[in-house]
């Protein structure tokens, strides 16, 4: 594409010769395919989710219920929305100029860009918080965690990620197609001015923000429930944490691994003035890279369940031939009992039975 202007396309940058070559049949493979494996993964969590709502209708496990549903329909919205106009874009053969006079279009995806991305690093890190004051207070989050509450907790999470996304509108600062000419997001080439350099910069502490959270919750939690099993141990017996380290480790592992490389190159790139020669190959594979953190999301926190583990241990197995370990002393419910002993600990001279369930959802 030339580098004639128009003045639909002066409000967010002049396409240039210098754009990122990418070959188009593999590019529309990895969107279709993208796309496909998001909205299929999110809505079979949100079938799973909407069954074990009808089964388990306890106020202890609605927050947990209602924060992976408002998780998995943010990353099928995000797949859907952003999935079809990048076809779109593909199939137009990226002529910006021809369908995009008006900015509209690249207004629209650069702020579902942002929405869609911080939004669950946001809903990630609540979650988070959640499951550390499930853990650590379990009586303060069985009393205090109630519906509303994550309601509120939802919709000001989802407020805070519309406003960073419509932040550049708001300044009259358009969003910019990107040297790949397939997706627009902030400025990333020849940044010089300090409100670009702000954006990328804001866009990537947010995302680090929310990881660090997570990790730190995710680890105070995972130390938590370590301590409350070799206290169970001494009074119970046998106690075993298998499913609930697992989603901590596939959640931090996850997350960090997927959005990591966007965040750094966001960073990098408001921090050097986007001066990089490999810039343009360096953000579609780190964007490929976060598109798979939303692909995974309902696999970790939905579909790695109880039930799940065991039929895949029970298959694991049976092709080994050898059992591990007798699968009656893999009691992944025994951290109802866990939380009891802990919850019995912090408050002594308690003499009636309390009832604890705020991390059972966890393991449903």
């Amino acid at each position: 594409m030339n580098s004639s202007k128009s003045p639909g396309l002066a409000g967010f940058g002049v396409l240039k010769n210098t754009t990122c070559h990418t070959e188009k049949k593999i590019s529309v493979f990895f969107s279709i395919i993208f796309m496909t494996v998001g909205i299929l993964s999110n809505s079979l969590a949100i079938v799973i989710l909407m069954k074990a709502y009808q089964r388990f209708r306890q106020k202890s496990k609605a927050s947990f219920l209602l924060l992976a549903s408002g998780l998995v329909v943010t990353d099928l919205f995000g797949h859907l929305i952003n999935g079809a106009i990048a076809v779109f874009v593909y199939a137009s053969d990226k002529d910006w100029i021809r369908f995009n006079q008006s900015n509209i279009l690249c207004s629209v995806f650069g702020i579902c860009m942002v929405f869609f991305g911080l939004c669950p690093l946001f809903l990630g890190s609540v979650m988070a918080v959640e499951r550390c004051i499930g853990v650590t207070k379990p009586i303060f989050h069985s009393t205090k965690m109630t519906s509303r509450h994550v309601k509120m907790m939802l919709t000001m999470v989802c407020l805070f990620a519309v406003l960073i996304a419509l932040l550049p509108i708001l300044r009259f600062r358009a969003y910019q197609i990107q040297a790949s000419r397939t997706w627009c997001f902030y400025k990333t080439e020849h940044v010089e001015d300090w409100e670009d350099r702000f954006y990328l910069l804001l866009f990537s502490c947010l995302g680090f923000l929310a990881l660090a959270i997570s990790f730190l919750c995710n680890a105070v939690t995972g130390i938590t429930l370590l301590r409350v099993k070799f206290k169970s141990q001494q009074r119970q017996g046998r106690s075993h944490h298998f499913e609930m380290i697992i989603q901590l480790l596939a959640i931090m592992c996850v997350s960090c691994i997927c959005w990591s490389p966007f965040l750094v190159t966001m960073a990098r790139i408001g921090v050097t003035q986007g001066g990089s020669k490999d810039t343009c190959e360096t953000i579609l594979f780190a964007l490929r890279m976060a598109t798979w953190n939303q692909i995974l999301d309902p696999w970790v926190y939905i579909l790695l369940r109880k039930a799940v583990l065991r039929n895949l241990y029970k298959i694991t197995s049976g092709c080994c031939g050898v059992h591990v370990m007798n699968l009656h002393m893999w009691e992944l419910s025994s951290i109802k009992n866990s939380l009891k002993v802990a919850a019995i600990s912090e408050s002594p001279g308690s003499s009636k039975q309390i009832n604890l369930q705020p991390l059972t959802s966890l393991g449903q």
